[in-house]
């Protein structure tokens, strides 16, 4: 998905104008901003948990604040204050462009990965080893652990699924294809591999510590201050300070400014990359995100179902590029509305393209329902349990032989990247224009 944007350096917003045409494309932005949203609120939730810990490690009475909130809403007092503030200071960093404020994610790159390498050590301190879950034997065998396996890396992509089909937002800014690609190759596998196994540590320790394994690391940390010195609570919140940067960062980057960019896509002339990101932000606070993570499993659950349309966005733009058009754009038709555009299909919509995305959704559907707890075919649960995977492969496969079947303009018989210059991409055909003969112009007009 990165390299279509190394080559053309368009946004996601733009290259699935070839795969799902000039309006048609409006749909799967629609899909990425909802999840950009949602992915906010969950994250402002899970930042406002690390400023709960660090209030309680300087004032140690801020853990019995007095709850003034129903439970039947599913949140405390103490953790709503903790969630408002975090937002709350989110604000400020999402009025200003991600090149100027920079030194933020040069903070987080360094800082709270010492923070996660500091409570991974601190733990197996205080366990005096890694404890007993690294050494228990395997209680899966054959096709349960297989399948076990399987589902855990569905997980892992679910978790990703939304930043892979707005990859083009950040690789169009490369300055060459294989930029993109190595950066990202060695990044996010090694990076979610010791993030897991620091994960997995840190709660292995803590069935020594406490005697009972607690995976949520921030409800360990909170553990940690149980009876602590004072110490132990500089330390707790410093850690709770990493994280909270981790969260503040993720959140601005991979949510904030792609609702932003998708948002002003589609309200571009009501909206710009910043109100798009405090209408995220509005929405994210609206959305009472506390109800979404109240449970892991139904977290879960919600990630893998929603990947299945994601997967099929992914999947459609692939095909087309790599196997319909074989890498040829035509990048001002991109930006073309007439009805004979290159890009424009039936009435603005790409009906190949839909035809191919609603495939690699069904594909999944009857097992979705047996995930909810439908009686269905044990088959349909297994191609669900591969649900990124099958709906991308559909998707693409489907869109691929309709092409083939019923041909798309614009397609090159061979492999043809057409690596543009800067002149080449300016939107009045190649007119450079003259900002102080346009206002001259302008003032002789009224």
């Amino acid at each position: 998905m990165g390299r279509i944007a190394t080559i053309y350096h368009v946004p996601f917003a733009v290259a699935n104008r070839a795969s799902f045409g000039i309006w048609g494309s409006f749909w799967p932005i629609i899909n990425r901003a909802a999840m950009a949203i949602i992915w906010f609120g969950v994250q402002s939730y899970l930042g406002g948990e690390c400023i709960g810990l660090m209030i309680r490690s300087i004032w140690t009475s801020y853990a019995h604040l007095p709850n003034g909130i129903p439970e039947s809403s599913g949140v405390s007092t103490a953790q709503f204050v903790n969630f408002f503030l975090f937002w709350l200071g989110s604000l400020p960093a999402l009025w200003f462009p991600i090149y100027k404020i920079r030194h933020l994610f040069t903070v987080k790159a360094y800082f709270s990965p010492a923070c996660g390498v500091a409570f991974f050590a601190w733990a197996i301190a205080r366990a005096n080893g890694i404890g007993p879950m690294i050494y228990k034997p395997n209680t899966a065998h054959g096709s349960v652990l297989a399948w076990a396996v399987v589902k855990s890396i569905m997980n892992c992509i679910a978790n990703f699924a939304a930043l892979i089909i707005n990859n083009p937002d950040f690789s169009r800014y490369a300055r060459k294809s294989k930029d993109a690609v190595w950066s990202q190759l060695v990044t996010i596998p090694v990076g979610f591999a010791i993030t897991s196994f620091i994960g997995i540590i840190v709660t292995s320790s803590s069935t020594v510590i406490f005697g009972q394994a607690v995976w949520n690391p921030l409800t360990l940390l909170g553990k940690f201050l149980e009876g602590a010195n004072s110490a132990e609570r500089f330390g707790v919140f410093v850690i709770a300070t990493g994280f909270a940067v981790a969260q503040l960062g993720t959140n601005i980057a991979a949510n904030s400014v792609s609702a932003g960019t998708n948002l002003t896509a589609l309200l571009p002339r009501f909206c710009n990359i910043r109100r798009g990101g405090y209408i995220c932000a509005a929405i994210g606070l609206a959305m009472c995100p506390w109800t979404l993570v109240a449970s892991s499993s139904k977290f879960t659950l919600y990630l893998s179902s929603y990947s299945v349309f994601l997967s099929s966005i992914a999947g459609v733009m692939v095909s087309d590029y790599y196997l319909v058009r074989k890498g040829y754009y035509d990048l001002k038709q991109l930006y073309s509305a007439e009805h004979d555009g290159l890009y424009y299909g039936f009435f603005g919509v790409s009906w190949k393209g839909y035809a191919a995305y609603f495939a690699g959704i069904l594909i999944n559907i009857v097992g979705f329902a047996g995930a909810v707890g439908v009686d269905v075919p044990q088959g349909a649960l297994y191609i669900y349990n591969i649900n990124y995977f099958s709906g991308f492969l559909v998707s693409g496969g489907v869109y691929w032989l309709l092409a083939f079947f019923f041909p798309v303009p614009g397609t090159s018989s061979t492999w043809n990247e057409v690596k543009y210059k800067g002149a080449d991409m300016v939107v009045t055909d190649g007119k450079e224009v003259d900002e102080a003969k346009e206002t001259e112009e302008a003032k002789t007009d009224v």
